[in-house]
């Protein structure tokens, strides 16, 4: 099973560039080498259902999609899967999580059951711009990371999350660490969720399988800091600790253009 995650920085204009429909017909043809994509997650939609046309539910692919209801044109995020994998969506209205108020918000996420695990697709705040988006992303966070022991602890299951976390873990994971530690994404308390996430007992899949590996998969466009590989490492998987056995390999797709992120793809075994 491959599942891939993306921030497509708007679907609709991946879909004037013939990226988003190239993804499900022929995904090698904008630099997958992969023959299939089971599961698909995307992150910043920028879209509503009513906004995004038959082109957006290809055939051969269940789709289910979350999206910013106050403020158009932004966030919101969509996960498809293949036909024939039995899942059902979620609901955070359950009255073990009515209280988890920003997950259910902006659209930014959204949890699949499947038969062995549960499957978060997230795209985390930014946390830049006025003080209170920050506080707002920690919040976001600490509600995200109550989310996953309470399903973990109720259900049983394992837990597999992927997403734009919008934060460099270590200075290993984007190319200007010093220049960037006042800088948000890269700030102490931001780095301090992603311990707490590891010290749940979740694993950075990347950073497990590659731990020395510097690569990048966000760029800053107005800077061309792409052309120059002057980037974040910002996407990505994390599992808990019983489920990295089931983990075949992680690819970051810095190859894959057509936003500012690229994709990365997890192989299950």
């Amino acid at each position: 099973m491959n599942i891939t995650t993306w921030n497509v920085n708007g679907v609709r204009a991946n879909y004037k560039k013939d990226i988003f429909p190239s993804l499900f017909s022929n995904p090698k043809a904008i630099g997958f080498d992969l023959d299939q994509l089971d599961i698909v997650a995307l992150q910043e939609t920028k879209a509503t259902y009513t906004e995004l046309g038959q082109e957006f539910f290809p055939n051969g692919y269940i789709t289910h999609h979350n999206s910013a209801q106050e403020r158009k044109g932004y966030s919101g995020v969509s996960i498809y899967v293949k036909n024939g994998i039995d899942h059902k969506v979620f609901d955070l209205n359950d009255k073990n999580f009515v209280s988890l108020e920003t997950l259910k918000t902006e659209g930014r996420f959204m949890c699949l059951e499947f038969k062995d695990f549960f499957f978060i697709n997230c795209y985390f705040p930014n946390g830049g711009g006025k003080p209170e988006r920050l506080a707002y992303k920690i919040n976001f966070y600490k509600d995200f990371m109550t989310f996953c022991q309470k399903i973990e602890m109720l259900h049983k299951k394992h837990v597999v999350f992927c997403g734009d976390f919008n934060i460099a873990h270590n200075e290993i994971d984007l190319a200007r660490p010093k220049e960037n530690e006042k800088h948000v994404g890269f700030l102490r308390e931001e780095r301090d969720l992603l311990d707490q996430i590891h010290t749940m007992g979740y694993k950075d899949v990347f950073r497990v399988k590659y731990p020395e590996t510097v690569i990048y998969s966000w760029w800053d466009m107005k800077t061309r800091s792409r052309d120059r590989n002057i980037g974040w490492r910002i996407d990505g998987f994390y599992v808990d600790n019983g489920f990295m056995r089931n983990i075949s390999d992680i690819q970051i797709l810095n190859n894959v253009s057509g936003s500012d992120h690229c994709p990365v793809v997890l192989t299950l075994r």
